[in-house]
């Protein structure tokens, strides 16, 4: 790989840069992730939070380097350019992609119907509701991927049905947020865990296999607190509001499982995760067009009018991930430049002095800066790769397994992106929601800040990881093959 770079340097007329001279010495080499995780906190607590207004920010970041530089701007723009060449983004942006394209093939064969249609057929009321809700959230986010898209189906469909059945509002917004993070955290397809795994240097498959049993211990408390607390008083006499919630619902769309377990099952057997989402969408497009479920025009067609020309899911797939896919470019040049600056050899000096040898702490480091960049920075996907040159830095420091790194970098992730109230996908249920309530006027609106204590899931898995850290439960080693080993190896 390296061999290959410096080959495509030498055909564009440059050399590849190994090292960076900044003014303030390490910190000068910071500047570009300093400035845009500064940038990512005023917005959000200004509530102006976007992903391009991310992009913005580190390109503002970027440019801001410069004048710190004390090498040559050819040298700093070379650098820069090497950053963005790098493998870890270009893979994880075609994957987010692929895994777009998918859910939205899902969306149009009617998952989210088919999962509404059994909460109905069940006759589940209150609590039960509750529960089930977070049950149908997280299939449906492990399916398709998208903790984002998970929130607005779900507070579309779902939130007024179980408020019309008699659910605590509050305890059923709480619940889609758990469904989101469960499968944000699990699905081979969500772009947290394509994003953990490859800035990590594993496989997805690997990954997902060893962190079932983190998102299981904090699943059966969470389904269980759902349905104890989760009935209210809210329920609406008139039926006719049952009635319509009813009639969105539509059993067919439990069909479009069966593609969802197509790629899951290659995916968990070994297969490339292109390739197990190549067929995934192959499998759906031909069960819709089979089954008369959709059309050919939903998925993909042409419109002449349109800005766009192409449109259907296939490009909604793409187009709701471009501003990711450039930002993760971004970061991880900026990550770099961390690097050439010799920041992160500082960082990790500082670190290490206060680890020692010791394991634990080193692994309560990993969630401690996990923990407060996912705290800071409100789209998951960005924090996590902001972090992600950190706790691989110092995993491979101590020889701790790619895997584990990759499960302690997206569990957190997963789980504090779904919690605070100025978080991107709390205040976009919120929003779905006061846009509900324009189609039905009884509906209540839950505010971010109340509905944040409650959203199990994501609590749990944060304190299960932290102990995880603290206890060294589950914790394996990278032997030199890659194989994960009970012991240290010996160097």
């Amino acid at each position: 790989m390296e061999k290959d770079k410096n080959s495509l340097a030498r055909a564009t007329g440059e050399k590849s840069v190994d090292k960076l001279e900044f003014r303030v010495g390490a910190f000068g080499a910071a500047v570009p992730l300093l400035f845009f995780v500064i940038w990512a906190i005023t917005t959000s607590v200004l509530q102006l939070s976007s992903e391009i207004g991310l992009v913005m920010g580190a390109m503002f970041g970027l440019t801001l380097g410069l004048f710190f530089c004390r090498s040559k701007w050819a040298d700093y723009a070379q650098g820069l350019f090497d950053g963005l060449a790098q493998p870890i983004g270009v893979i994880a942006m075609v994957a987010w992609f692929y895994a777009g394209m998918f859910a939205q093939v899902l969306q149009v064969g009617g998952l989210v119907e088919g999962l509404v249609w059994i909460g109905s057929f069940t006759g589940f009321t209150g609590g039960l509701f509750v529960a089930l809700t977070f049950l149908l959230a997280a299939t449906f986010s492990t399916a398709v991927g998208t903790g984002y898209g998970t929130t607005v189906a779900f507070c579309t469909l779902m939130y007024p049905a179980g408020v019309a059945t008699g659910a605590d509002s509050t305890m059923l917004f709480a619940a889609i947020l758990a469904g989101a993070v469960f499968g944000d955290n699990l699905a081979p397809v969500s772009d947290t865990t394509i994003v953990s795994a490859t800035t990590q240097d594993a496989d997805v498959p690997g990954v997902v296999r060893s962190r079932f049993k983190y998102a299981i211990f904090a699943a059966i408390p969470t389904t269980m607190l759902f349905a104890i607390f989760g009935g209210g008083s809210e329920a609406v006499a008139d039926q006719s509001a049952v009635a319509t919630i009813q009639d969105s619902t539509n059993p067919s769309g439990l069909v479009m499982l069966i593609p969802f377990v197509i790629v899951l099952i290659l995916a968990l057997s070994g297969h490339h995760l292109i390739t197990s989402l190549t067929w995934g969408i192959i499998s759906a497009i031909l069960i819709i067009i089979f089954l008369q479920i959709g059309t050919l025009a939903d998925i993909i067609r042409f419109n002449p009018d349109s800005d766009a020309i192409v449109e259907g899911a296939l490009i909604n797939g793409i187009t709701g991930y471009i501003n990711m896919a450039i930002l993760i470019l971004l970061i991880v040049a900026s990550a770099h430049l961390l690097k050439l600056g010799g920041t992160m050899d500082v960082i990790t000096k500082v670190l290490v002095k206060w680890i020692k040898t010791s394991i634990r702490r080193a692994e309560f480091a990993i969630w401690a800066i996990v923990a407060l960049l996912n705290s800071a920075i409100t789209i998951n996907t960005a924090a996590e790769i902001a972090a992600a040159p950190f706790v691989r830095e110092l995993g491979e420091k101590y020889h701790i397994h790619k895997y584990r790194r990759a499960n302690m970098l997206d569990a957190v992730t997963s789980a504090l992106g779904y919690i605070f109230p100025w978080g991107a996908p709390v205040l976009l249920g919120w929003s779905t929601i006061k846009l509900m309530k324009e189609t039905y006027e009884w509906l209540p609106v839950v505010q971010p800040t109340a509905v944040f204590p409650f959203v199990f899931q994501g609590w749990f898995l944060v304190l299960v990881m932290l102990i995880a850290a603290l206890t060294g439960w589950g914790l394996r080693y990278q032997g030199k093959n890659d194989e994960e080993l009970t012991e240290p190896p010996r160097d």
